[in-house]
């Protein structure tokens, strides 16, 4: 089997891939050892959200899946930071950032993950110049300079111009090509999960700075007739591990405090996931026919909504020179990782700094922190500057 590009990884970044190019009019082949889970309340479903910043709407519209999404996005229109690092679980500073400030348009559109991949899947049905085989992974992977084959587990080979790797961040096709990783481990855990509140979010995302981690809320679509919101819970691990475990009602109780009760009683509405909290940078970013994107390149925190939107920047910029030079080159892949890396690197950093604060239990960092936010959100030129780096910008 011959193909123009061979994704190795159906998720959320290697699915967008699949879409992008395919669009663009280039054979795809995307293969993932597990089918996506396209259902909400079933095993395996990601509860996590993603909100797709500003600079990610150009790249869905051009994967053409934008028109998908967005009637089941919710638009976020103001992110809150609250501080409540004093001796009780309460708020004892709390700024608004407004994207009126820097834009007519919102910061940003939440929506659920597993309903992302229901409609990229449902955008791949209609290319029929990309293949998507489930129950398949790559196993081995040959690169030449005018070529990479790929060995699958089906017993099946596949050549291509150019292999984008989305395959995690235990990539097996980073380790074959020799590419180390610097990792960061925090002794974190993230809770993920959808919960239903009697007070609205007015399309404001609240993130909670109190201990362990940030307490994130992100607006969701109404659930059943309640307003509804997409938590991350980040703690370290043994309490979150704890915490996982409760029994529903205790559990509502204990994220009801953690919130500060500013939406009232919190209440689950979908199962709860956990995930091991880590950063990770690949050394390199490309390699001989070889592209890194998503996990398999950076991972980061949970924090400010950049995973996700960094991994569309990766494919945006894979794009654009994918029409400056020929596919696969080694002009090609030298320039995206010369462009990706350092980029990444200093996002990834600045990440790292914001949640070992939020994770703090010395009082005086948790002051410095509380008085922080007050200061920038009051300097207005820092506070713009700031929301315009959040959204992604240089």
């Amino acid at each position: 089997m011959n193909t123009d590009i061979f994704i190795s990884g159906g998720g959320v970044a290697g699915l967008t891939a699949a879409c992008l190019f395919g669009s663009q009019g280039f054979s795809v082949t995307c293969v993932d050892p597990a089918p996506p889970v396209t259902e909400r309340d079933v095993d395996g479903a990601d509860l996590r959200s993603t909100a797709f910043l500003q600079p990610a709407i150009p790249v869905l519209e051009m994967a053409g899946v934008w028109h998908k999404l967005s009637p089941h996005a919710m638009p976020l229109q103001t992110m809150r930071i609250v501080d409540a690092g004093g001796t009780s679980a309460e708020p004892r500073a709390t700024r608004d950032f407004n994207a009126t400030d820097i834009s007519e348009l919102p910061f940003g559109w939440n929506l659920p993950n597993w309903l992302i991949r229901r409609e990229l899947v449902a955008r791949l049905k209609e290319l029929p110049n990309v293949t998507f085989r489930t129950g398949t992974a790559c196993t081995k992977i040959f690169t030449r300079s005018a070529s990479a084959k790929l060995w699958l587990s089906d017993g099946s080979t596949c050549t291509a111009q150019m292999v984008i790797a989305a395959d995690g961040r235990n990539s097996l096709i980073r380790e074959s090509m020799g590419i180390s990783v610097k990792t960061t481990r925090y002794g974190q855990k993230a809770l993920a999960f959808a919960v239903t509140h009697p007070v609205p979010h007015g399309n404001v995302s609240t993130e909670i700075h109190r201990t362990g981690g940030p307490f994130t809320l992100v607006p969701l679509p109404d659930h059943e007739g309640q307003p509804s919101s997409a938590v991350v819970w980040m703690e370290n691990g043994p309490e979150a591990a704890r915490l996982h475990a409760l029994p529903e009602a205790e559990f509502n109780t204990e994220m009801s405090e953690r919130s500060c009760h500013l939406f009232g009683p919190l209440a689950l509405a979908t199962k709860r996931t956990i995930w091991p909290i880590i950063s990770q940078v690949a050394e390199r970013f490309s390699a001989e026919r070889v592209a890194l994107i998503a996990e398999a390149a950076h991972v980061a925190p949970p924090i400010g909504a950049q995973g996700l939107n960094m991994s569309l920047t990766d494919l945006d910029e894979l794009l654009t020179l994918s029409h400056l030079h020929p596919l696969g080159s080694k002009d090609m892949l030298d320039a995206y990782d010369q462009k990706r890396r350092l980029a990444v690197k200093a996002r990834v950093a600045g990440i790292d700094l914001l949640n070992r604060t939020s994770m703090s239990q010395t009082a005086w960092i948790r002051d410095l922190r509380s008085a922080g936010i007050g200061a920038i959100h009051d300097a207005a030129p820092i506070r713009k500057s700031l929301m315009k780096l959040g959204l992604g910008a240089r």
